[in-house]
C-alpha cells in the first residue's frame, strides 16, 4: 500500500512544535491519575523534612546506644505514593511494624531489611552482628528484645514531629510479608521517607510510612505563617514557661572595682607584701557584673554582720545635669 502524504505545513511563522529540544510548549496537555492526585505541595514536603532529618538524627543516636556498635539513619528523600505501590517497592522477606498515632486516625508503618532486623538483636544480645543472620521470623525472645527498640525509636519520632502534630505512637504488630501489613487501604495516599540505615558493616534501606489524611491538616498548619488558635496557644504557653524558668537560673554576681592591666613581667614578679595601685577613683562606687559584663553599680555596706553591697545609681545618672 502507498503510504498517503500529509499536507505540507505553510512556510512563516506559526505555533511552535508540541516538543522543542525535548522540551513540551505551555499548555500542552499531560498526564493526569485522577486516582492518586498530587497533594504533597513543596510547603508540605519542606516540613516533613525538617521532622524528618531530626527523627534521623535522634535515631542514630539511639541505635548506636542500644547496640553499642555504630550506626546511622540518613534521609533519602520524601516520596508520596498510594499504599499498594508503596508495598510493591519492598523486598519479601522484610521487617516491617506498624504502629499507632493516636490521637491522629490511622496507621504508620516503619520497614527495614530482615538481615538488619536480625543483626540489631543480635548487637544487643553482646554479639558481632557480622555472622550470617538467618532468614526467619523472630523468635517469642528476639521480638521482647526488638521491642524495647521499636518503642525508643517511635519516642523519638514522637519527639521530631512535636511542631507538627502532638502524636503518642504505639507499636501493634510486626509482619513480614509486606502484603499482611495492613497499614492503610490499597488505594490510600501515604507519605514515604526513605532512608539509608547503617549498622556496623550492613546497610541497607529504610522507609517510614504516614498516612497523608490524617497529617493533611496539620502539615497545612505548620506551613501557613498563620499559626492556629491552638498553635498559638501552645507557643504562648512555651514561652511563659521558658519565662518562668529562666527566672529561676542561678547567676554568679561579682561585685569589683574597675580592672586594672598590668604587664606579664609585673604580675610574676608579684611577692607577699606587694602593692597595686588601683585606678578606682575613691569616691567612684563598685561595679555589679556578671560575666563581665557590668548592669549596676554600688557602694561598700553591711548587713546582718556580713559585708554587702547596696546598689547606687549609675555614675552617669547620679551627675548633675547641669
Amino acid at each position: 500500500m502507498t503510504r498517503p502524504e500529509m499536507p505540507t505545513a505553510p512556510s512563516g511563522p506559526g505555533p511552535q512544535s508540541p516538543a522543542v529540544g525535548g522540551r513540551s510548549r505551555r499548555g500542552a496537555p499531560r498526564t493526569y491519575d485522577f486516582r492518586r492526585p498530587t497533594k504533597l505541595s513543596r510547603e508540605h514536603v519542606r516540613v516533613l523534612q525538617i521532622a524528618q532529618e531530626a527523627f534521623a538524627r535522634q535515631a542514630t543516636t539511639v541505635l548506636t546506644t542500644m547496640l553499642r556498635t555504630g550506626a546511622r539513619l540518613e534521609l533519602l528523600g520524601i516520596e508520596q505514593h498510594s499504599y499498594d505501590d508503596y508495598v510493591a517497592t519492598l523486598p519479601k522477606p522484610c521487617f516491617l511494624t506498624t504502629f499507632t498515632i493516636e490521637p491522629l486516625a490511622g496507621k504508620g508503618l516503619l520497614a527495614y531489611p530482615l538481615d538488619l532486623a536480625m543483626a540489631t538483636v543480635d548487637h544487643m544480645l553482646g554479639g558481632s552482628g557480622a555472622a550470617q543472620q538467618p532468614e526467619r521470623p523472630l523468635t517469642t525472645m528476639e521480638t521482647t528484645i526488638t521491642g524495647q527498640l521499636l518503642t525508643r525509636l517511635l519516642q523519638e519520632f514522637a519527639a521530631a514531629f512535636t511542631h507538627v502534630a502532638d502524636v503518642r505512637p504505639v507499636s501493634d504488630g510486626i509482619e513480614y510479608d509486606p502484603a499482611l501489613a495492613q497499614a492503610a487501604a490499597g488505594s490510600d495516599t501515604v507519605m514515604v521517607a526513605r532512608f539509608t540505615l547503617s549498622i556496623g558493616t550492613r546497610e541497607g534501606a529504610a522507609s517510614l510510612v504516614l498516612p497523608f489524611s490524617s497529617f493533611a491538616p496539620a502539615l497545612s498548619d505548620a506551613a501557613s505563617p498563620q499559626l492556629s488558635e491552638s498553635a498559638q496557644r501552645e507557643r504562648q504557653r512555651a514561652a511563659e514557661a521558658l519565662t518562668e524558668r529562666l527566672e529561676l537560673v542561678p547567676v554568679d554576681v561579682s561585685v569589683r572595682f574597675t580592672p586594672l592591666e598590668v604587664s606579664s613581667e609585673d604580675l610574676l614578679s608579684l611577692t607577699v607584701g606587694d602593692v597595686l595601685l588601683l585606678r578606682h577613683p575613691r569616691d567612684a562606687p563598685l561595679e555589679v557584673t556578671t560575666n563581665d559584663v557590668t548592669f549596676a553599680h554600688a557602694i561598700a555596706s553591711n548587713h546582718r554582720r556580713r559585708l554587702a553591697a547596696a546598689i547606687v545609681p549609675t555614675p552617669s545618672a547620679a551627675k548633675d545635669p547641669a
